[in-house]
């Protein structure tokens, strides 16, 4: 690595951070005051209201990178680049020889390195502590009851239904599942005191375990009720690990997926995604399609948005700070805009999902490829 590399790449690294750090702090001191009260009395729980502050926005601080490491990492190439021109150094090098796709070969690889760390950082580190995104300011334990929006499972058409959710033990309070015509022998009801989701073990499925049931009545004594011969509601009768007043209702619908909402989707790798899509009891949508291959394109999108900002500022030989930031708002707001717009026209079934997330990079390829030929030269 030459000097000039080392001194570009030193250049950007601290952009990028004065940026990154910036407007994390920003976030995180409007998002203190405005919660102010709920993290003072959490602290006063835990003994430290520091150790409280530090948790939190320790772990969205990686959703935030997620969310703005591309944009940061054009941000920093175009101020890098801008200060470049503005003491001549740019000039210089070229007189020497040097072209201008050597100089800004190290700015590239940089920003490839934010987007391969932060491609790590979405699909590896947030789904590892994705439960601790579930919990807002006002429920900093996960004990804080929430309401449930009911939701299908359409594996076997029970809606699952409830009065309030605990994140912190995975339990539904005064759950009150609908049946389908095909297993309401007993009810259209299978109601209870709570209901706390159990993941599959040796011998058990996954599902609800219910205690404290209410609905149907005496249901001790009946048989399990199954369909498309797959036990869905297990009685104590046919299960030795079932006590009296319990029941299980089999589901392949997680705690988390029943009450994460976008959350899920937003906070799961690629793979669980997958998964999900090949879940019968989930009913995934275009949505999740969309995001499926968005994440494959997040990384194509981060370098096609720095080869769209980086000739702006080579090319005019700008050296106005102020004017490079104009231009990269300007360049951020029209890629955002389209990337949306055919992100929402996916989701919504007026285009494939797969087409809604290739669209930007057919779009803005080829302007990126025209735009870029003054940095072969």
């Amino acid at each position: 690595m030459r000097i000039i590399d080392r001194y570009l790449l030193r250049q950007l690294l601290q952009a990028f951070l004065i940026c990154l750090l910036s407007l994390t702090g920003l976030w995180i001191v409007v998002d203190t005051f405005g919660n102010l009260e709920e993290f003072l009395r959490h602290g006063e729980k835990q003994g430290s209201l520091l150790a409280v502050l530090a948790e939190y926005y320790g772990y969205r601080t990686l959703s935030f990178f997620d969310r703005t490491s591309g944009i940061l990492a054009l941000v920093a190439a175009m101020f890098t680049m801008t200060w470049f021109q503005r003491y001549n150094e740019l000039t210089a090098l070229m007189a020497a020889g040097v072209s201008k796709a050597r100089i800004v070969r190290p700015v590239i690889v940089a920003v490839i390195a934010v987007s391969v760390l932060a491609m790590i950082n979405r699909e590896l580190v947030i789904p590892q502590v994705r439960e601790r995104f579930s919990r807002n300011a006002q429920d900093l334990g996960g004990d804080a009851a929430k309401a449930l929006q009911p939701r299908y499972d359409h594996k076997t058409d029970v809606l699952l239904a409830g009065k309030k959710t605990l994140a912190a033990s995975q339990t539904v309070v005064e759950p009150n599942f609908l049946l389908p015509r095909l297993l309401d022998e007993y009810g259209q009801h299978l109601a209870a005191a709570e209901a706390r989701y159990l993941s599959p073990a040796e011998g058990r499925p996954g599902g609800y375990l219910l205690v404290g049931v209410t609905q149907p009545k005496a249901l001790d004594e009946r048989p399990s009720l199954s369909l498309r011969d797959q036990a869905i509601i297990i009685t104590p009768r046919d299960a030795e690990w079932l006590e009296p007043g319990q029941c299980f209702l089999v589901s392949e619908v997680t705690f988390e997926q029943l009450v994460g909402g976008t959350s899920w989707k937003q906070f799961s790798s690629t793979m669980e995604l997958i998964r999900g899509l090949r879940n019968p009891s989930l009913g995934i949508g275009a949505d999740v399609r969309v995001a499926i291959h968005a994440r494959l394109v997040q990384p194509l999108l981060d370098i096609t948005l720095l080869f769209l900002g980086l000739p702006l500022v080579i090319t005019r030989e700008n050296r106005n700070v102020f004017a490079a930031i104009g231009l990269c708002f300007a360049v951020v707001l029209a890629f955002m805009l389209v990337v949306l717009a055919c992100h929402y026209l996916g989701s919504s079934y007026l285009i494939s999902p797969a087409l809604a997330a290739w669209c930007p990079l057919m779009i803005f390829v080829p302007i990126a490829v025209g735009m870029s030929e003054p940095l072969r030269a």
